[in-house]
């Protein structure tokens, strides 16, 4: 699943492609894709005639901004966007077309087709679900250590579990909860409210490293995650640990680990994160 680096870089590559477009008209092949409205044609009627004035993004959602709309968009698995030709042939997972008035179309496409739409009113886009009980940005100003130690205090649940809540943070998923972690040296299966005040300062501090060099290297292809120019994410090369299960540690040459936390795949290192209580 594409995680806050991966929503990231799509979102800035679709400002480059499709922003000033006004959508002649939506072709919707897969209903159960849009969540609200409840019926497909307000969907597809609403969205006539609007222009696409601004990207946005909250967490792993993507946030399409038109004249009278917001467009929250979750990828999920493995939804992707691309600007193409209308002469170009249409894939047969290609689930939603967004037909612009210059030819050229935004498609869909969603192999397992998992993701979803949601359109809102701009400006009531956070007051409902899916954004309203999201947690902070882990590049805000809300993001701080003591925020962060308020809430690891107050749970015992494991350290990884606890930050793949969104309602905690968003835009943190299994990769990168996996490389924070061990860039933090604190075993995953840590009990949250038994890390020491020095430990979350530099859990705190690894989250935002880790996130911050993944956008800038454009996220991580992981199984098929492109941009929306087609173009894959390089942070994959900077893996210390997701992925590496049996290969050596670069800190201490021990093999690497794989195990299953909160029914995720989990990779660390035995001994730079040593299980404590």
């Amino acid at each position: 699943m594409p995680e806050l680096p991966e929503v990231e870089t799509v979102k800035r590559t679709l400002e480059a492609l499709i922003l000033s477009k006004q959508i002649e008209r939506v072709e919707v092949f897969w209903p159960k894709i849009i969540k609200y409205p409840n019926e497909v044609v307000q969907f597809q009627d609403a969205l006539k005639g609007q222009t696409l004035l601004e990207m946005g993004r909250r967490g792993k959602f993507l946030i399409f901004y038109s004249d009278d709309f917001a467009l929250v968009s979750h990828l999920r698995m493995e939804g992707k966007y691309g600007l193409f030709a209308g002469s170009e042939p249409v894939d047969k997972h290609t689930h939603v077309i967004f037909y612009f008035t210059d030819g050229t179309e935004l498609r869909y496409k969603d192999v397992r087709k998992f993701g979803t739409m949601h359109l809102f009113l701009k400006g009531t886009e956070f007051e409902q679900l899916p954004l309203s009980q999201l947690g902070p940005e882990p590049f805000s100003k809300e993001f701080t250590m003591d925020y962060l130690a308020e809430k690891l205090t107050a749970s015992n649940r494991k350290i990884k579990v606890l930050l793949l809540d969104q309602t905690i943070v968003v835009g943190l998923g299994n990769i990168y909860v996996d490389e924070a972690l061990f860039r933090a040296r604190i075993h995953p299966e840590r009990l949250a409210s038994s890390l020491s005040s020095e430990e979350i300062t530099v859990l705190h501090k690894e989250i935002v490293a880790t996130l911050s060099e993944a956008v800038a290297k454009g996220g991580s292809t992981i199984r098929s995650y492109v941009n929306s120019q087609g173009q894959i994410g390089m942070f994959q090369l900077e893996l210390l640990v997701y992925g590496k299960k049996q290969e050596p540690c670069i800190n201490c040459g021990t093999e690497l680990q794989k195990i299953v936390v909160g029914g995720r795949g989990t990779h660390f290192c035995p001994v730079c994160q040593k299980l404590k209580s």
